[in-house]
């Protein structure tokens, strides 16, 4: 039996069997990655630009923006290098640390949304309250507590996946994966299964504080349409997002535990990719065409740009 101490890498046998279209996907996705890049980067710039946007729904959405590029830069970098290399292979700390950063990430996505979805409560169901309860301290807070949760989770996660002894090194996916780890144990994976059911539990309870929110909202907006209208502008793109990253992590929890290796290589690698790409590129795409203050000052910025580039 191998112990963990001797396992020094992994092999990430996803990308098997894709040599002959590896230059076209590495354009692919490095055109996918400047393409998140760009606009993650633009949306920060145009709120941390404009004292008009230093308001709570906005630096929560620079917040999300930034996780954006903190989450696709644990996977996009080593993807690249795998497609031009190969040997697709990950050292055993390296497996732990971009395990740690992607899946982090995801769940600081939910964190801040729900902590997005209460700014919105609090705006539409008590706006003369508003400004004294959402304070800089608070704003403050919220953010601390979108990073801190998931990274205490992802943490404990990590470590313990750390301490199981492994049989194996064969990754069937295109970066490291928690429960791909987990499944080549030769010990007990126990208690790694009831601290993931743990975690799920604690982001159920973030998903239910959404929903409750929400139906606040709209018994709070249905009754003016100025309430409708308010609803519609500032509520709407955060579902979207809310929808997005929702049905991209399901999509990653079902593959990663009931996926089948008998499944197209391509439909697997999207299933794969799928949290990785959509997320981070329709986040500040939803919230730059749908809010006007953010899109007003993007194009404000565009064009000051091409004046003084004339």
């Amino acid at each position: 039996m191998e112990n963990v101490s001797s396992i020094l890498v992994f092999t990430l046998s996803g990308l098997d069997g894709i040599a002959e279209n590896r230059y076209v996907l590495f354009s692919l996705t490095a055109l996918c990655y400047n393409f998140v890049l760009f606009c993650n980067i633009i949306v920060i710039l145009s709120i941390a630009s404009d004292k008009c946007l230093h308001e709570p729904m906005y630096i929560f959405l620079c917040n999300l923006c930034i996780n954006a590029l903190y989450g696709t830069a644990g996977f996009y970098p080593k993807f690249m290098y795998d497609l031009l290399s190969q040997l697709h292979v990950i050292s055993y700390a390296g497996c732990l640390i971009q395990i740690f950063i992607i899946y982090s990430s995801a769940l600081c996505d939910f964190s801040t949304l729900t902590v997005m979805a209460y700014d919105r409560f609090v705006a539409i169901c008590k706006p003369l309250e508003y400004h004294s309860e959402m304070t800089n301290h608070k704003i403050l807070k919220c953010i601390i507590f979108s990073w801190l949760a998931p990274f205490l989770c992802m943490a404990v996660l990590v470590l313990l996946t750390s301490r199981l002894a492994l049989c194996g090194s064969n990754i069937e996916k295109i970066y490291c994966e928690n429960w791909a780890v987990v499944k080549l144990a030769c010990s007990s994976t126990t208690m790694n299964n009831v601290i993931g059911y743990i975690v799920l539990v604690v982001y159920f309870g973030h998903a239910v504080l959404i929903v409750g929110s929400y139906i606040q909202l709209i018994e709070t907006c249905r009754k003016s349409k100025e309430g409708r209208y308010k609803f519609m502008q500032t509520c709407t793109p955060h579902i979207l997002t809310l929808l997005n990253v929702a049905i991209s992590l399901m999509f990653d929890v079902l593959y990663s535990r009931y996926g089948s290796n008998s499944a197209p290589q391509g439909l697997r690698i999207f299933l794969s990719l799928d949290f990785l790409l959509i997320p981070p590129i329709l986040n500040p795409l939803i919230y730059g065409l749908t809010l006007t203050k953010i899109r007003k000052q993007i194009m404000k910025q565009f064009f000051s740009n091409i004046t003084w580039v004339v």
